[in-house]
């Protein structure tokens, strides 16, 4: 059985964690074939919008702990684990696509991480989340690094310190996700989002994400000099043009990802 399986129905991906009897645990082979799902989304044009969603009872539980265990004399091993999470989670921000976190059950640890990496989240109201690791001898350093990003300094070390599950909820108070649903309408809500999200132009998407993380930890002087380039050369693109030309005729634009 495949850890990972990618549906396309354009303009809407769907990257599926598929091991639901380990909650969807991220083993080191699983987050390599997360990674060449993701190499295949960038280069289909088709693609706008990708939502990651786990198959079973939880969106991740995490890194696989049997597999670490195993490992755990070994130095290199480890690190080689740790190293693949990585790149996986930062092809998230490279990906030009931008990509929905569709919560169900569980997202702890790398979970958690993950839904953190993503651009956006969506939860289902009996959603949880942790950064547990303080529970079991190991604080939870790499899935820090999103979190403190998305919720801010207090809030992450509330979670990281204390491993407690945290509500859907409070999750959306948190700004760890951007919408709560119902269980029953959670993929018909996420994929609604991505349809609205996808009647632009998929060259704008691709350019104002590369955008945002490329400005949003540089001083304010700098993200406006940088930001003021990007806009500048944007106004230059086939889509920009249409856009604008379609707004002036009251017509809806016609893109050509250009």
């Amino acid at each position: 059985m495949n850890s990972v399986l990618l549906e396309k129905d354009p303009p809407i991906g769907w990257l599926i964690l598929n091991r639901p009897e380990l909650r969807n645990a991220l083993s080191l082979e699983m987050m390599g074939s997360v990674r060449d799902a993701l190499d295949e989304v960038e280069k289909d044009r088709r693609i706008s919008i990708l939502i990651i969603r786990g198959e079973g009872p939880a969106f991740s539980a995490g890194h696989d702990i049997r597999e670490m265990t195993q490992k755990h004399e070994s130095l290199s091993e480890l690190r080689e684990i740790f190293t693949e999470c990585n790149k996986m989670m930062l092809k998230l921000h490279e990906l030009p696509q931008p990509v929905i976190a569709q919560v169900h059950g569980i997202a702890t640890a790398a979970g958690c991480q993950l839904v953190a990496a993503c651009d956006l989240a969506v939860a289902e109201t009996g959603a949880r989340f942790a950064t547990p690791g303080v529970k079991i001898g190991l604080f939870c350093t790499t899935p820090m690094i999103p979190l403190v990003r998305v919720v801010g300094r207090r809030r992450a070390m509330d979670m990281l310190l204390s491993g407690r599950l945290i509500s859907a909820e409070e999750a959306l108070q948190f700004g760890l996700v951007n919408r709560v649903v119902p269980p029953e309408k959670l993929a018909e809500e996420t994929r609604n989002w991505a349809m609205e999200l996808a009647q632009a132009s998929p060259f704008v998407l691709s350019l104002g994400k590369k955008a945002f993380y490329s400005q949003v930890d540089l001083d304010e002087r700098s993200a406006y000099d940088y930001a003021k380039e990007v806009i500048a050369m944007n106004c230059m693109a086939d889509d920009a043009f249409e856009g604008m030309s379609a707004f002036i005729e009251k017509r809806k634009p016609v893109w050509s990802n250009k």
